[in-house]
């Protein structure tokens, strides 16, 4: 739940993170708690130009609203929250990119003469994609079985040697920005394609396009959130113990 002085003392993302709900809260007045997560709500309101008093009453609203089904991310192991990161969220990436680059080249190729921002659209995701692929590798193959490695360490009481990138930060800030740029053009799609709003008219695969463009953004805004402001400090936390 999330009273009045954590809304006051906490991170966007530490907030989401204690109570993924708030991310809802944030979202409806244009607010990133994923990427932008490390600033307090004081800083995002005087960015966006919200009255502070009126996001807090609707953050403290939730504190006598049902939290079903409310998964306590940050409560989780982290070798189980990798795992979960991984099946759910790396494997949704790797089943609907292709899909997405499919639908928005055919898309481009068939409306762009009428609607030309299709093809810059479609060659946002060409990027997009090449850098997500590598980002999910570099995870998967580097920084997660270090993170795994550690706890399991911890647990039994032994000594980790140092990895061969000296610390778990390093690779964190790579993924860190690799995040930024995913957010950022995920954000100039949104706009080029006005919300992911088909033009009156626009045939089913620049429908199911957009659908997907825009069920793609959520995700990526929760899997990035799971890393950013939960993983992420956490393993820094970790690796400080030993």
């Amino acid at each position: 739940m999330i009273d009045q002085k954590e809304i006051q003392t906490k991170t966007v993302g530490e907030l989401v993170a204690d109570d993924y709900r708030a991310a809802g809260v944030f979202k409806r007045y244009g607010i990133d708690f994923c990427c932008g997560g490390k600033k307090t709500v004081a800083d995002v309101c005087k960015q966006k130009g919200v009255p502070l008093s009126e996001l807090e009453e609707q953050l403290s609203h939730l504190e006598g609203q049902p939290a079903l089904q409310r998964l306590q991310f940050n409560e989780w192991a982290l070798p189980f929250l990798i795992d979960y990161i991984i099946n759910i969220h790396h494997t949704y990436v790797q089943e609907k990119l292709p899909q997405l680059l499919e639908y928005s080249r055919k898309v481009a190729k068939v409306h762009g003469h009428a609607y030309p921002e299709t093809i810059t659209i479609a060659d946002k995701l060409e990027a997009l994609a090449k850098e997500l692929f590598a980002h999910l590798r570099k995870e998967e193959l580097i920084l997660f079985p270090y993170v795994k490695k550690l706890w399991k360490a911890k647990e039994a009481g032994e000594a980790v040697a140092a990895p061969p990138f000296q610390s778990a930060q390093n690779p964190i800030r790579v993924m860190e920005a690799d995040h930024e740029f995913a957010g950022a053009t995920m954000a100039e799609i949104r706009e080029l394609s006005n919300g992911f709003t088909p033009p009156e008219g626009a045939c089913n695969t620049y429908r199911v396009l957009y659908a997907l463009l825009e069920e793609f953004e959520e995700d990526l805004h929760r899997h990035v959130h799971l890393e950013n402001n939960i993983l992420f400090p956490q393993a820094v936390e970790l690796e400080g113990s030993f």
